[in-house]
């Protein structure tokens, strides 16, 4: 097939997709699979059905065998990585292979990596050529940015094959500009998936699950739920001509959840704590100033992340050490030797003297023990107080046990999160 084009339609309804990721760096947990996530999420929003996915290591047996299955069960099969010049790069080679399929040197990929190495000061070395090596009737799968072109195929009547490299950024690129029009062209994307996420703090995924109940049993549109990184999730989606339609049958579900879950429901789609709590302060006139002992630096990293965030966000301290407590908070040092460090009473100065010193609306402190050392009896790992200075003198403080078992990192994680969202709280009320 060198026309993409070319050949019979098929309806999309008929087909079924299979990813193949190619890599034993996958296997062996060296890089995340992001890959995966992406084209699973891209399937969906055309409509494609996907059952399958599997990652293979470098190795032409495995990978022939691993097309096998997938030829028996999918219709579009979806090829990550090894497509480079090195002899570890496997996948066009196996594939030409599995289907009995001659190598053709393809001039035009040739030329376009002869050139894109030239625009680079470098020269083209001979393994290289490797990457113009596509089976005989494969038509080429552009690659703009990088030097490793992919391919469509329709290997048998009626089974796809579409190959990317393994970078992500190659891949994405690939994918919308070259692979979407042409799936859309064979009838894939005529009632694209839409959906709409979302998001929770301060209530288990069992807790709501057991509120919203009755409308996981909905077909259109569905709504199911998932975990991650601390929060809750529910992904409302329908299958529509258009996005507009989808949209129409979503919102009523949505406003429904939204009234069931109450103050829970903090945002949806992109939104995060740090920018929902940046859009209420902006809509306020209010501003943000943080101390932090235990996450080190890490609410202010993630408040920062939101574009625009120096409108309302002013700055913190990092107050590890008693001494930086006493001299730049004002926290007494007589409550820290009775108290220590890790008590309301310290967490609630922390927030009321980056507060006055910083001469910001609210002041947001973070004081506990992360770990994986310094817990006792009376103080576990996970201990956390975080403390809150608002605009009318009030100040308070609020006790987490976030538990050993996740680490050091989760501590801190779900320290940060669990203090924007008592912020995002006291901002919602009115």
């Amino acid at each position: 097939m060198s026309d993409l084009s070319a050949g019979a339609a098929h309806p999309a309804q008929s087909f079924g997709a299979e990813v193949i990721c190619v890599g034993t760096e996958l296997l062996l947990g060296e890089i995340l699979n992001s890959n995966a996530q992406f084209l699973a999420q891209e399937l969906a929003a055309l409509g494609i059905p996907h059952y399958y996915q599997t990652v293979v290591g470098d190795n032409v047996r495995r990978l022939q065998a691993a097309i096998a299955i997938a030829c028996e069960r999918s219709r579009l099969l979806i090829f990550t990585g090894g497509l480079g010049p090195t002899p570890d790069d496997l996948t066009t080679e196996a594939i030409a292979d599995f289907f009995q399929a001659p190598l053709v040197e393809r001039p035009e990929v040739l030329d376009d990596i002869t050139q894109k190495y030239a625009a680079r000061g470098r020269v083209m070395t001979d393994n290289n050529r490797k990457q113009a090596l596509l089976p005989q009737g494969a038509a080429v799968l552009a690659n703009r940015t990088g030097t490793a072109p992919g391919m469509i195929w329709e290997a048998r009547p009626g089974l796809i094959i579409l190959t990317f490299p393994g970078v992500p950024s190659e891949m994405q690129t690939m994918w919308r500009e070259v692979a979407v029009p042409f799936l859309r062209s064979r009838g894939f994307g005529q009632a694209p998936i839409y959906s709409r996420t979302l998001r929770f703090w301060g209530i288990t995924e069992s807790a709501l699950a057991e509120k919203v109940a009755p409308l996981f049993d909905l077909t259109h549109p569905t709504v199911a739920p998932y975990a991650g990184k601390g929060e809750v999730r529910l992904r409302v989606s329908a299958k529509a001509e258009s996005e507009a339609a989808a949209m129409a049958a979503i919102a009523p579900v949505v406003e429904q959840i939204q009234q069931i879950a109450g103050a829970d429901y903090y945002g949806q789609d992109d939104d995060t704590l740090a920018s929902v709590v940046g859009q209420r302060l902006q809509r306020a006139g209010q501003t943000l100033s943080v101390a932090e002992s235990c996450t080190g630096g890490g609410l202010g990293s993630f408040l920062t992340t939101v574009p625009g965030s120096s409108r309302y966000f002013w700055g913190g301290v990092v107050s590890y050490d008693n001494s930086v407590k006493e001299s730049l908070l004002g926290v007494n040092p007589d409550d820290l030797a009775n108290s220590g460090a890790v008590s309301a009473t310290v967490a609630e100065q922390m927030a009321q003297g980056v507060r006055s010193r910083l001469g910001t609306t609210w002041g947001l402190s973070i004081t506990g023990i992360a770990g994986p050392d310094g817990g006792s009896a009376e103080k576990p790992v996970g201990l956390v107080y975080i403390g809150l200075a608002g605009p009318k003198t009030q100040v308070t403080s609020h006790r987490f046990l976030f538990g050993a078992s996740r680490g050091r990192e989760w501590i801190r994680w779900l320290s940060i999160c669990s203090a924007l969202d008592l912020l995002r709280r006291q901002l919602q009320e009115p």
